[in-house]
């Protein structure tokens, strides 16, 4: 007996010796996905509690506004920048200091006394955040093969999702809380014990990874690529609260045009034998091009459903921050379950898969615009139950098969830099979603509530509509296909 158990001891190495020897141990792949959850997660969680925070901080409606975008600008114009700094300095020395940064900003979150603070703390956790989600996919890339990368990189796109849902729950139910009488401020300080964990153990199970093909850092690239998010998302994003003054407008053209001139800029500097923060040849690779646009349309549809749906509830239904986030539950467990097979499915099915669970996804969608408009304003949380749980479930297919494939066919060596681009127009989607389909609900829920949740999510069911259809142009992901090693360019 003893024998045979020392046998089986010796043949499954420890977290830590697997990490010594370059490679990443399953506790590995967990920690780190727990490490990008929370900075997902806290790009959601505000939502709830804004009127907490107004109420307590008597910040103005564009001071609240603000609060969500100063992290959201910060966490997507710095993401590809993140995924350049892990490629060249190590991935696990990025990690773990980003992890800190995003811990004392949490901190500095939770015992904010001013609204200006808070505001700045959160654009400096916007910031670490940016930092520290790269290294998770671009360690997935270079330590994992075949299909325990392909599992990797499913839960990695599951857990994105889940931690979107999560947040709006945990928000609720820790400003209906009231912990200490502290109202809303847990939902910051939590982040503090999940990160030192976090933070602890990954310091001995994590590998300390690095690109073999180091690239310098495009500063011309980085600065105009943030200039035109900034000059992007800000006016979207304050636009509507501030009634749309000149300034918006500018800062919109302001965005095109520097837009165009990255683009120039970048094709120039591949021209002269550089890689630029977005190769134009990265781009163009097919899994890129068509996953990507892919990505967008989804965050797009789903930042707004995150959204709108907290709005319908606590605004429209008057429930408090407690039952507006657990309205959302059935989701989250759906979504969390779907995630768990998502993997297999996808593995064995392919393509196919993807585009069940985006006519999942749609007809969950459907009936929860039927049970809206139909019941209104006699909407029983119960009554949304199985249509969220249908939305949740499909979602998470869709969502996972869409991560999985645009790093497909990415070099190894640029595999920061791809994940860096996938999390940023993931990161862009959803602000763009809040501000566009987001602005739209808020001018015509003026007038009728019911009508404006289903004219979004209208919207929201042409965009899944047209990703169960666009899922045949993906790369193959079969198991077979999940098998193939990645080459390095």
């Amino acid at each position: 007996m003893a024998v045979t158990l020392s046998a089986r001891q010796a043949g499954r190495p420890s977290p830590r010796a697997v990490a010594l020897s370059g490679g990443l141990h399953p506790a590995g792949v967990f920690f780190l996905l727990a490490g990008a959850f929370l900075p997902i997660m806290d790009f959601f969680i505000t939502n709830v509690a804004l009127p907490s925070i107004d109420a307590s901080l008597h910040a103005s409606a564009s001071e609240l506004e603000l609060i969500i975008a100063g992290y959201g600008v910060a966490y997507a114009a710095l993401l590809v920048l993140g995924g350049r700094l892990g490629d060249r300095f190590g991935r696990h020395r990025i990690f773990l200091g980003a992890l800190v940064g995003f811990i004392v900003a949490s901190a500095v979150c939770g015992f904010a006394p001013t609204v200006g603070v808070l505001i700045a703390a959160r654009i400096v956790q916007g910031a670490t955040a940016a930092l520290l989600v790269p290294q998770v996919l671009a360690t997935f890339h270079h330590t994992l093969e075949h299909e325990r990368k392909a599992r990797a990189l499913a839960l990695y796109g599951a857990t994105s999702g889940i931690a979107a849902v999560v947040g709006q729950l945990v928000g609720g139910l820790l400003v209906s809380a009231d912990i200490a009488g502290m109202s809303w401020r847990p939902i910051f300080l939590v982040n503090v014990p999940i990160g030192l964990v976090v933070l602890l153990v990954a310091v001995r199970i994590v590998p300390n990874t690095r690109s073999d093909h180091p690239v310098g850092i495009d500063l011309p690239g980085t600065v105009l690529f943030a200039a035109t998010l900034t000059a992007l998302l800000i006016p979207l994003t304050e636009g509507h609260s501030l009634g749309w003054p000149w300034w918006t407008w500018a800062m919109i053209g302001l965005a095109v045009v520097m837009g165009a001139i990255t683009i120039v800029v970048e094709r120039r500097a591949e021209q002269r034998g550089q890689i630029p923060l977005l190769p134009p040849s990265l781009l163009k690779l097919p899994s890129m091009s068509r996953g990507l646009v892919m990505v967008f349309a989804f965050s797009i549809g789903f930042g707004a459903f995150m959204f709108v749906f907290a709005l319908t509830v606590q605004d429209g239904l008057h429930q408090d921050a407690l039952h507006g986030g657990l309205a959302i539950l059935p989701m989250a467990v759906m979504f969390f379950l779907g995630s768990l097979f998502a993997p297999r499915l996808i593995g064995r099915f392919g393509r196919a898969a993807l585009s069940a669970g985006a006519v999942i996804q749609f007809v969950g969608l459907a009936t929860l615009i039927a049970v809206v408009v139909d019941r209104w304003p006699h909407v029983h949380l119960w009554d949304m139950a199985v249509p969220l749980a249908l939305s949740g479930a499909g979602g998470s297919m869709l969502f996972a098969g869409l991560f999985r494939s645009v790093l497909a066919d990415v070099p190894t060596h640029l595999g920061g830099v791809g994940s860096g681009v996938l999390i940023t127009l993931q990161q862009s989607g959803l602000a763009l979603g809040v501000a566009t389909l987001g602005t739209l609900y808020l001018a015509r829920a003026e007038h009728n509530t019911p009508h404006a949740f289903a004219t979004v999510e209208s919207v929201q069911m042409v965009i899944i509509a047209l990703l169960a259809i666009g899922a045949a142009a993906l790369p193959r992901f079969t198991t077979a296909a999940a098998d193939a090693p990645v080459l390095d360019a």
